[in-house]
């Protein structure tokens, strides 16, 4: 049994289209859907059987709980993995029950390829860190690791459950037989308040996990990398906003620091040197470029130069590097870079780990 949960909060016509999207999927396996409404204004309603013959049902929430309005869902739900999406994100296909049946014991979520109507794909998450909208995960880990933090509402509480999942021995995979649209509606979003949470949240986050000797770097890049997207998207006020709560709440925040090795692993490091290394003749002695870089640009940048490359604009650079680990971005990054006659190098992806990539690139310009 599998089970599919998902929140919506005012979005009829989303819902409507998601629940239409789940009833046209091939019903292989015994499932349901599970929808949990969080305070909409007009109560949320699905059909008691979908076309395909899944059984559904709404539960409703007293208030809007935000991201962690799933636990509720959870709490109900019969399937031994739990299917994770937004009321406007379904899968493409059922080719996911075979990443979940493949799966090993110690694998406690598995990310999907997120695609956004436009064919590009949705931003966040790392390496053992899942997107919210297409993700599977054992029902019995996110039960045990306390599921999703209420406090968070929204954004970056898939990072702190992948944290708990790791602290209590589990894995998290990406795997690419798991493709979700993600109709990605604007209905509702405040970028301001988006980059009030990011930054509060992600600060949290780090409070929680980060070790001791690493905490104040991490926290500056965090800062710094919201300052400059707000700048940029004009929202300022919503990241002072997010900062002030921030500054306000910290203290409260209980430490549990990873070990270096966890953390790692948590920052995508695990995944990445190995490739970096493999690579390391197109680094050595090479002006090096990152280019698409993300939230791992930092990260990524430090390796560089720990490899001996030497830091350069693109425009003088010898090799590129990727700079993010994000599942998705990766992805864009490689598709933006085809044809290019520098080597171009992925430190991670979930569709190829190889070293193969960088020489498919070189050969494609």
């Amino acid at each position: 049994m599998i089970s599919f949960v998902l929140p919506t909060r005012n979005r009829p016509d989303e819902l409507a289209r998601t629940i239409e999207r789940l009833g046209a999927l091939e019903p292989c396996v015994a499932a349901e859907v599970i929808v949990v409404d969080n305070h909409s204004k007009e109560p949320a309603t699905v059909p008691a059987r979908l076309a395909n013959g899944w059984r559904a049902c709404t539960l409703r929430r007293p208030r809007n709980e935000g991201a962690a309005a799933r636990n509720d869902g959870v709490r109900i739900a019969s399937g031994s993995w739990i299917v994770m999406l937004d009321d406007d994100s379904y899968p493409l296909d059922m080719r996911f029950v075979e990443a979940l049946r493949d799966a090993p014991a110690d694998v406690a979520a598995i990310g999907a390829e997120v695609l956004l109507a436009s064919g590009a794909h949705e931003q966040g998450g790392m390496p053992e860190v899942i997107v919210g909208c297409g993700a599977a995960i054992r029902r019995d880990a996110y039960v045990t690791a306390g599921g999703y933090d209420h406090a968070f509402h929204f954004y970056v509480e898939e990072y702190d459950l992948c944290a708990k999942l790791l602290a209590r021995g589990h894995r998290v995979i990406h795997d690419p037989r798991f493709r979700v649209l993600h109709a990605k509606t604007a209905t509702n979003r405040d970028m301001g308040l988006v980059l009030g949470r990011l930054v509060r949240n992600n600060g949290w986050v780090l409070r929680r996990y980060c070790p001791e000797a690493l905490y104040d770097a991490a926290m500056r890049e965090i800062l710094e990398r919201y300052e400059a997207i707000a700048t940029k998207e004009g929202v300022l006020d919503g990241y002072r906003a997010g900062l002030a709560e921030l500054e306000a709440t910290i203290a409260n925040e209980r430490r549990s620091p990873m070990s270096d090795a966890l953390w790692q692993r948590f920052t995508g490091e695990t995944a990445a040197r190995p490739m970096l290394e493999r690579h390391r003749a197109l680094i050595a002695g090479r002006r090096v470029a990152l280019v698409s870089e993300g939230k791992a640009g930092p990260l990524l940048a430090r390796l560089v130069v720990e490899l001996g490359g030497i830091p350069s604009p693109e425009c003088d650079a010898e090799t590129l590097v990727v700079g993010t680990l994000s599942p998705g971005p990766v992805l864009d990054a490689i598709a933006a870079r085809n044809g290019e006659t520098r080597p171009v190098i992925v430190a991670w992806s979930m569709r190829d780990a190889t070293n193969g990539l960088v020489h498919e690139l070189r050969r494609a310009g």
